[in-house]
């Protein structure tokens, strides 16, 4: 069976967040492959506690998956204060041809497109790929489980940072349809109080989003679960209105532009303008947004919201918003590179510290190590659609008994195998779940 046909049957995607299957990822012909384990986002800690337990495997991956796309030059990339990771990964690269890259500790490092940059010196267009300029990247956990596949075992767990206003910081693996809940309880509870004086952000605190519900499960792209008092001023960006956004950047946006003075892509010449998009927030004249093309090459990583503008204003949600608009219509990006380099590039990345400090978010900046399994469930909740593409169909029924690892969700064009986390008894499926519980019948 090829490399790719194994990445497929595990029902293995994009770790890191994205999500994209990596069977389809992987099935190129690239120059470089990259390994991220810069753990872009603060806070979490789930990517250096697994380059440390698992350099050998993640190297391992590498060089099967550089075998199969003929990649010649294979970088593993992580910053440099991960001490027991780059030992770890030191020792796991000798004598294969993997270089490392280590970078600083600064905001946003693990943007996938600013490390093609830093490493390749080549710069992803707008509606591209790294593909486009000979790269594959693929987060340090998606080469685990890639190394998880060479020997059988299918993607049924996920290893997620608990962290924010917890009592005691930790760094899980739970299978996969775990609540969350459990995941907070076993980091021992909230601070204080109950769970009505907090809310919490699934994924890292900038580009995380807020949980519905405790009861949510862990999906394979989950990276953090992250508590934070209600009040807290990080959350308050999260719930975006966008009338008050418009009269807010009518009464006091000035286009001083320095959000767009720091974004890293338009750093990288992609023309991306987040004052622009303000102003045309503000004047309602979608005319006023400059080069539209620029806004497919936001990355939404915060960095003009949340250290950027002196006024509060949200420019991250409102790239947001005029995306989705854009692609509501039926808007494509266009491939380009609209711009040059800046050639001070290298002073404009923040500092992570500095970013945790504006935030009001030092004191949760705590290690998290790692607990593998210290979890047990007994039922999980397993979403059919946890990938870019088309929801699965379930392939078991109500009664059904499984074992973990069974295939529980077929793709229907692009997406990825979904299999039990657990043994136990289908109890309930519908078309956006698959329910299985260890006491059925």
């Amino acid at each position: 069976m090829s490399l790719i046909d194994l990445i497929r049957d595990a029902g293995i995607v994009g770790a890191g967040g994205a999500g994209f299957p990596s069977h389809v990822k992987l099935d190129a012909k690239p120059e470089y492959l990259i390994a991220n384990g810069a753990e872009c986002e603060p806070l979490l800690r789930q990517d250096r506690r697994i380059m440390e337990k698992n350099a050998a495997g993640i190297v391992r991956a590498m060089v099967a998956v550089a075998e199969h796309t003929g990649a010649k030059k294979l970088v593993a990339a992580t910053k440099s204060h991960y001490g027991a990771a780059v030992e770890a990964l030191k020792k796991a690269v000798s004598g294969t041809g993997v270089q490392l890259h280590l970078m600083k500790s600064t905001y946003p490092s693990g943007d996938e497109q600013t490390l093609v940059y830093d490493i390749t010196g080549r710069v992803v267009p707008t509606g591209g790929l790294p593909l486009d300029v000979g790269t594959v990247v693929s987060n340090v956990a998606t080469l685990l489980n890639i190394a998880d596949a060479l020997d059988g075992k299918p993607v049924t767990s996920k290893v997620i940072t608990v962290s924010g206003a917890v009592k005691t910081p930790v760094t899980l693996e739970v299978p996969i349809g775990t609540p969350i809940r459990a995941l907070i309880e076993a980091a021992g509870g909230f601070q204080s109080g109950t769970a009505e004086d907090y809310e919490v952000i699934l994924g890292g605190p900038l580009m995380g989003f807020l949980a519905k519900d405790l009861d949510e499960p862990v999906t394979k792209t989950t990276g953090g679960v992250l508590p934070l008092p209600k009040g807290h001023r990080l959350l308050a960006y999260k719930k975006v209105n966008m009338d008050r956004q418009a009269k807010l950047a009518k009464a006091v946006c000035c286009q001083c532009s320095v959000c767009t003075q720091l974004c890293p892509r338009a750093a990288l010449g992609l023309g991306v303008e987040p004052h622009k998009a303000m102003r045309a927030l503000s004047a309602e004249k979608g005319a006023l947004l400059g080069n539209p093309n620029s806004l497919f090459s936001c990355c939404e990583c915060g960095l003009c919201t949340y250290h950027a503008c002196n006024f509060g204003l949200n420019p991250q949600a409102v790239m947001g918003s005029f995306k989705k608009a854009l692609a509501g219509a039926g808007v494509k990006p266009k491939k380009e590179v609209k711009g040059t380099v800046d050639p001070g590039i290298k002073n404009k990345k923040v500092p992570s510290a500095r970013f945790l400090s504006r935030l009001s978010l030092s004191k949760y900046d705590r290690d998290a190590p790692l607990v593998p399994f210290a979890v047990q469930v007994e039922t999980v909740k397993i979403p059919l659609k946890m990938h870019i593409g088309a929801p699965c169909k379930a392939a078991v029924t109500k009664g059904t008994a499984v074992s973990a690892g069974n295939v529980i969700g077929v793709p229907q064009g692009l997406g990825a195998v979904i299999h039990a986390s657990i043994s136990g008894t289908v109890v309930e499926v519908t078309g956006d779940y698959v329910t299985i519980s260890k006491r059925a019948g």
